[in-house]
């Protein structure tokens, strides 16, 4: 079907597969795939698109693309990435793919050099450019930037981030000293102590960090700062399977000097609590393998050997931390004094505990094998032995009530509280370490007068594992304001701008998840405020947390509980042990167990007096804070995480929305992070929660690139001569780019700026950049182009006016020319009558000759018979007279008329009886001779009646036809009063259905999303997803309707059993039932080929001559009725129905009418009028379809179509659809038309035809039925 033409169609595994159409159905296509045939896969018509004419052709800008969707910017970025071309854009936002192996020369100095100074466009994507322009916009707007890298686990955010310090630094930063070098070694520093391997990433950014590079008023790097967020201080205690903890523990394990290490008491990972429950091997390449001692490795390394990276090594990554220490000012006491800390977190995690059988109270002592353990870590802490085992196995509580400070009681702690407060302590230890060190970074990059900056957030994506707890809460609304900020700042903005400019852009609909967003953060019932209340209960608990997060967010749609979940192993989780959110990228289950403890960021009092008056002088910095020394009495100092992430969020949050934004969106290619292996369904999820579906329908109509107009003229202002200089900004441009030629359609004039289409700001950039000379030549171009255009304009005006002046002119004579013709039948009216009356009153007068030669032969009373003859004769004379000179009628006329006549036959039969006497054979003969030319004047007169009463009747079914083309105009009229009057009854109604179908949709693709999320998820833990079932509700507002309105269930036939059904059946019913579903499934394939039509101008119309018949169903007119009536029956939201329309007679079905209307070639309608082709579009109406279509060109073969054997060419509509009922003169009759079908062989056509001919007046001319 349609000649084969490529379309993409989905696949759960590629993302899109190419394939051909086998059969259009009620909701759905069927498609073929190139690459499996014999199969089929069928999709519903919104997620088929069609395929560029070159599947394996890629541009640098998706923008670029013929067919701009999702498909195709999925093969475009699969093909690019085959050439290991990671990087493309979509307007200014640029995707990055990880290729998980270092490219050559991509990010040299040499391709540093190549990016400065150029626009997006100018040279290949890449993340050098996007550094270049957020540099260039801060330079040139005089506005500080921003460059959000966002995209999930191990799609290479951490690394892109890396290479836009690099570039700014290395091509901006050569007058700053050190600072320069400070920014770039500051990464691996943070990255040592703020990342670790996940299942998804071997250097996972468990923190986020946004670093602003500050630059003075020369534009030159001065300083900078980081600011970081929600460090994963979990990750310290517990790992899940095949994950490390932090890189910094398995560095010093295998990279540290042999006399630090025998000083820290550094063990093989597997020998320490804290590292021992994950994967406890190093990153090593083969050299550094053969250097680590065999004393350094965990029994797992030495079975399963190193783990490989090619960016990690823990042997020499220790190495480049220390150096990064080094240059960020830190001296080697105070390197030493970072490593005894990090050293005495894991001894802490070593000790171990067990009941107290001395201790009448229950409670628990330290294990007799971890005290070295505890020895080492009080050592290393510098903290009392006995005092650390006492906070540890203890805590103080000061009763409220017993003097004036209260009395001092001390609680005995259980095993699991003592385990608990070990691990709090360390996670407390780590995050105030990690605070101090980039505390020492911020320190390292100091910045004296800064003028404006450039931010690079690099932060989390999206997360979702099988337990999911309070970190992946936190990120995944991080990326729920982050996708907000992405929609306001790049759709919602921007169309607001299209709109104040006034461009006339379409607008795009896309997801707002405000709501989600209200969900988590509002007051009183937002999910963190609800944490933090259940934190400050007496004896908070899980459960009854989220128990009052179901309770107070009863019918919240984002929310529900576990077992709603896609992922059958959430299905065991009960509702108080976990909430399920509908975030914008799919649903995720969170586990809330451990959300109040995490969500707890202090100490209880015995351990923070224990580290307060540490002999470690680095402890006591850390923990030197006011507020961390105010005890709450018998309770708990409660420091909420939350609500501090919160804070920090809209901090950063208040910064991106104050600065210019660039986006850089990440993607992981597959999820087993090798290096050439495209996961093209993963990879589409991806792309989906990024945003960049919205993208590509803004894009597809937007302009990304604009400029003022003002700034531009500021620019030639200078090299402008006087006369010049006084033009208007707008008029100056307009003038500018004309002059240079560029195309009208890749630029848009606003009321203030000038707008351009994808990659045409490169073009407008290189002429803001020439050289003196090149702009004085081109003032020249703009001086010569208004002259021209001014004489233009002259020539207009002068050949207007002479128009205007013969158009007078003419009016004049053909005013004159009406009121002649108008008094000419005016006159005809008035003595029409008269004229025929006295015309016809003289052909009596032949009588009176006749009785003259009669009278001439009588030989007696000849006198009297003269004197009746002369008596006849005055008689007509006088009726003669007394028309000429009397008003009389047609009906006096006639009778004075049938008088005359009545009086001359009696005159005659008195004469011939006289004559008889006398002479009668020859009187007989005469007779006879007489009666013959009165025969022969009769027949001669009945066939002049004859064919007058023909031409009556054709007047008259002409007169009928002309009634009958009113009569159903007025009926359309009526009817559409009727239809208004019922639209306004129904409106309240359809408005709460409209609101309800378009909640029912949004959630139709939430479940869509969130099945693919769980899809993905299922296939890194092999468990198992449900099925999606397709709701009644999904069905197509069409396919409902045909179930309503027919006996019939048509919609799993195939289209070519719908054809076969029509030429074969007999069933009358079943027989109109395939029609109406035969041409509804023409409609819906002809509207998707609408949609999706080629937007590249230039080669549409170079194909509208080839493709003229194709696209060319019917006239304009015709199609551009279907329009407008649709357009009027889905005015609003939601139109009310038509009523169906009963007054119809149900023989009017099979009527057949003819029409006949004019039409201009496709390939002729931008032409002048005198160079337009006119042709003849004809059509044969069996019932409501047509049957037989014919064009009659003037130059070319005429087109004849039949149903049946051309349905794809011919016109879908139905007849009241096409409006040709309603057009004046369009109908004609029977004969008319087939006269023109015999002249152009329309008779052997339909023979050679006549066994697929579906018409059933048709098939009865043929004798094909009965």
């Amino acid at each position: 079907m349609d000649g084969g033409k490529k379309i993409w169609v989905p696949h759960p595994h590629d993302g899109f597969k190419l394939g051909r159409i086998l059969d259009i159905g009620v909701d759905t296509i069927t498609v073929e795939p190139f690459d499996a045939p014999g199969s089929a896969i069928s999709a519903p018509y919104n997620r088929v698109f069609p395929a560029e004419e070159y599947d394996n052709k890629d541009v640098e800008d998706n923008c670029a693309l013929m067919y701009l969707n999702e498909a195709t910017l999925l093969n475009n970025i699969k093909v690019r990435y085959t050439k290991n071309l990671i990087y493309s854009y979509v307007a200014n936002i640029l995707i990055a793919v990880n290729p998980y192996f270092e490219v050559p020369e991509l990010y040299s100095s040499q391709t540093i050099k190549k990016y400065v100074g150029k626009s997006l466009g100018t040279v290949p994507p890449h993340v050098f450019a996007i550094a270049d322009k957020a540099y260039r916009d801060m330079k040139a707007l005089k506005t500080s930037q921003s460059i959000i890298v966002s995209g999930e686990s191990g799609a290479g955010k951490t690394e892109s981030t890396k290479y836009i310090l690099k570039y700014l630094t290395e091509s901006w930063g050569s007058h700053a000293g050190p600072i320069e070098e400070r920014i770039v070694e500051s990464n691996p520093l943070m990255e040592a102590f703020g990342n670790a391997k996940t299942v998804r990433n071997n250097n996972s950014s468990r923190f986020g960090k946004f670093v602003e590079i500050h630059f003075n008023q020369k534009h030159i790097v001065d300083g900078g700062f980081v600011s970081h967020y929600l460090l994963e201080k979990s990750r310290i205690c517990v790992q899940g399977p095949d994950e490390r903890n932090y890189h910094i523990f398995y560095r010093m394990c295998a990279g540290a000097p042999e006399e630090m290490r025998k000083h820290l008491r550094l063990l093989p990972p597997d020998q320490f609590h804290y590292l021992n429950r994950g994967c406890t091997q190093y990153f090593c390449t083969t050299a550094t393998d053969r250097q680590l001692n065999q004393n350094r490795k965990s029994k797992e390394y030495l079975q399963k050997g190193s783990l490989h990276d090619p960016q990690l090594d823990d042997v020499t990554d220790f190495k480049v931390t220390d150096h990064a220490m080094s240059q960020m000012g830190m001296n080697e006491n105070e390197k030493m004094a970072i490593y005894t800390v990090v050293a005495g977190v894991l001894h802490l995690g070593n000790i171990a505990f067990e009941e107290n059988t001395e201790d009448m109270k229950g409670g628990c002592k330290v294990h007799a094998s971890s005290e070295q353990s505890l020895a080492a870590a009080s050592l290393l802490l510098g903290t009392d032995k006995d005092e650390m085992r006492d906070a540890l196995t203890s805590r103080v509580m000061q009763a409220v009530r017993g003097g004036v400070k209260g009395t001092v009681i001390k609680v005995p702690l259980k095993i699991y509280e003592a385990q608990s407060a070990r691990d709090a302590l360390a996670k407390t230890i780590y995050g105030k370490l990690f605070d101090y060190i980039v505390n020492r970074v911020n320190q390292a990059l100091p910045f004296k007068s800064s003028a404006s900056y450039i931010g690079v957030l690099d932060i989390a994506g999206f997360e979702y594992f099988q337990v999911n707890s309070f970190e992946q809460f936190c990120i995944n609304y991080c990326n729920e304001k982050l996708q907000q900020f992405f929609n306001e700042r790049i759709l919602k903005e921007e169309q607001l701008l299209y709109n104040k400019e006034g461009l006339n852009v379409k607008r795009i609909d896309y997801i707002d998840n405000s709501d989600c967003i209200e969900l988590i953060e509002n007051k009183s019932y937002g999910i963190f405020d609800i944490l933090d209340e259940e934190n400050k209960l007496p004896r908070p608990t899980p459960d009854h947390f989220t128990a009052e997060v179901h309770d107070k967010n009863k019918n919240h749609y984002r929310l529900s509980v576990p077992r709603k979940s896609k992922l059958k192993s959430h299905r065991d989780v009960r509702d108080d042990e976990g909430f399920l959110i509908r975030h914008f990228a799919g649903a995720v289950c969170y586990h809330t167990v451990q959300f109040l403890e995490k969500n707890n960021d202090a100490l209880h009092a015995s351990l923070e007096i224990v580290v307060q008056e540490s002999k470690n002088s680095l402890i006591r910095q850390v923990f030197d804070d006011p507020t961390s020394k105010k005890m709450a009495s018998g309770k708990l100092t409660f420091i909420s995480v939350g609500n501090k992430f919160r804070t920090q969020l809209k901090t950063l949050m208040d910064k991106l929305k104050s600065t210019g934004t660039n986006f850089v969106r990440c993607i992981k290619p597959n999820s087993k992070m090798v290096d050439h292996l495209f996961e093209g369904a993963q990879i589409l999820s991806q792309l989906q929660c990024a945003g960049m579906h919205s993208v590509l329908d803004l894009m597809q109509q937007g302009y990304p690139s604009r400029t003022q107009f003002a700034d531009l003229y500021n620019m030639y202002k200078r090299y402008l001569p006087a006369e010049l200089a006084r033009l208007d900004p707008r008029l100056f441009c307009k003038a500018l780019f004309k002059a240079l030629g560029l195309n009208e359609n890749d630029f848009k004039f606003g009321l203030t700026k000038v707008f351009f289409r994808p990659g045409k700001f490169a073009e407008f950039d290189q002429i803001m950049k020439s050289d003196p000379e090149n702009l004085a030549i081109l003032i020249k171009k703009v001086k010569r182009w208004l002259i021209c255009s001014r004489w233009r304009k002259a020539q207009w005006c002068a050949l207007s006016v002479i128009k205007l002046k013969n158009k007078i002119l003419y009016r004049r004579a053909m005013l004159i020319k009406i009121q002649k013709t108008v008094k000419m039948w005016v006159c005809v009216r008035k003595y029409r009558p008269r004229f025929k009356g006295i015309q016809k009153i003289k052909t009596l007068r032949s009588q009176l000759t006749m009785m003259g030669q009669i009278v001439s032969q009588l030989k007696k009373d000849k006198s009297s018979s003269e004197k009746q003859v002369q008596a006849v004769a005055q008689s007509i004379e006088k009726v003669i007279q007394q028309i000429k000179t009397t008003r009389v009628t047609r009906q006096e006329i006639d009778k004075a008329y049938s008088g005359l006549v009545a009086n001359i036959n009696q005159t005659l039969n008195d004469l011939q009886k006289k004559l008889k006497q006398q002479k009668n054979k020859e009187e007989e003969e005469r007779l006879r001779k007489i009666q013959e030319e009165m025969e022969r004047e009769r027949k001669k007169k009945e066939e002049e009646e004859r064919k007058r009463r023909e031409e009556e009747e054709q007047r008259k079914l002409r007169m009928e036809m002309e009634a009958r083309r009113k009569k159903e105009e007025e009926e359309r009229k009526r009817q559409e009063e009727a239809d208004r009057k019922a639209a306004l009854e129904l409106q309240a109604q359809l408005e709460k259905e409209a609101a309800a179908n378009a909640e029912r949709q949004q959630q139709l693709e939430q479940e869509r999303l969130d099945r693919e999320l769980a899809l993905r998820l299922a296939e890194e833990d092999q468990s198992q997803v449900e099925e999606l079932q397709r709701s009644e509700s999904q069905k197509s507002i069409g396919a409902a309707a045909a179930e309503d309105d027919k006996k019939y269930d048509l919609a799993k036939w195939k289209y070519a059993e719908l054809r076969d059904t029509i030429n074969t059946s007999c069933d009358v019913d079943l027989l109109e039932a395939c029609r109406e579903e035969f041409h509804r499934r023409l409609k819906v394939y002809h509207a998707w080929k609408s949609k999706n039509k080629k937007r590249n101008v230039q080669e549409k119309q170079l194909n509208n001559v080839k493709n003229a018949q194709t696209d060319e169903r019917a006239p304009k007119a015709v199609m551009e009725n279907r329009k407008t009536k649709d357009k009027r029956q889905t005015e609003g939201q939601n139109a009310p129905p038509i009523p169906p329309r009963t007054n119809v007679p149900n023989s009017e079905e099979w009527a057949q009418r003819y029409f006949r209307i004019p039409f201009v070639r496709p390939s002729d309608q931008h032409r002048d009028e005198a160079q337009r082709k006119k042709g003849w579009w004809l059509a044969h109406f069996d019932g409501k379809w047509i049957s037989r279509q014919m064009e009659l060109h003037p130059d070319k073969q005429p087109v004849l179509l039949l149903a049946g054997v051309d349905d794809m060419q011919m016109c879908e509509l139905h007849l009241d659809e096409t409006g040709l009922t309603r057009k004046r003169g369009a109908e004609i009759l029977e004969h008319e038309f087939n006269a023109d079908w015999r002249k152009n062989g329309g008779d052997s056509y339909l023979n050679s035809n006549r066994t697929r001919v579906t018409s059933k007046y048709l098939r009865k001319i043929l004798g094909i039925d009965k």
